[in-house]
């Protein structure tokens, strides 16, 4: 079953939570996100492949060498994030998007908007990061 998303809908509390318009429109969000970062992966690609200039100035062969490093990095983080987002879609798929990992109690819209590929509420985030913080100081 399709469900078609008015361009200018936007997800709100006062409706049913996760209800098929709704689930529609963060598959859509993510699914867009999705190819945003395969695009610039791709032409992050295509200019690494033609970027084999061999500058004569050490200075400038090391700056385009921490450029490259830095791209590498980006893109780097680009695949892991495509990674969640892959995440979030099988969580639409089988209908525990949107939902708390810890509480299995709803995400806010709000945090959904911000991080679509969000897994805690807030709260359940900040204690799990407050967590991590104590166990990283032992």
């Amino acid at each position: 079953m399709t469900v078609d998303v008015p361009s200018n809908y936007k997800p709100s509390e006062r409706e049913a939570f996760m209800n098929p318009m709704m689930r529609e429109y963060f598959r859509q969000k993510l699914l867009t996100w999705r190819a945003e970062l395969l695009n610039d992966s791709n032409e992050t690609l295509q200019s690494l492949q033609e970027g084999g200039l061999v500058a004569p100035d050490i200075a400038d062969r090391a700056s385009a060498e921490m450029d490259r490093s830095l791209e590498l990095r980006t893109r780097d983080r680009a695949r892991k994030l495509i990674t969640k987002i892959d995440e979030a879609l099988e969580r639409i798929e089988n209908g525990t998007y949107g939902f708390c990992e810890e509480t299995h109690e709803p995400i806010s819209i709000s945090r959904l908007e911000a991080r679509p590929i969000a897994t805690y509420s807030l709260e359940a985030q900040e204690r799990h990061e407050r967590m991590e913080r104590t166990h990283r100081e032992d």
